[in-house]
């Protein structure tokens, strides 16, 4: 699996945990909810933690 597919994959995940989240929330399952919307910012944290280190990285050895 190359660097932008994990990368793509990372972002699904987190955009997914996020929708059950809200989903969870709109039927009341508070508790799911929580905890589904505290993977889905961690997740999301580390894509743009990734993601800013394979820009950088990337640009400088590329020059």
């Amino acid at each position: 699996m190359s660097r932008s597919q994990y990368m793509a994959t990372l972002l699904d995940l987190g955009i997914l945990f996020l929708v059950v989240a809200l989903i969870a929330y709109i039927f009341g399952a508070k508790g799911v909810a929580g905890f589904s919307m505290e993977i889905a910012k961690i997740l999301i944290v580390v894509f743009i933690i990734l993601f800013v280190l394979s820009v950088v990285f990337g640009y400088a050895f590329n020059m």
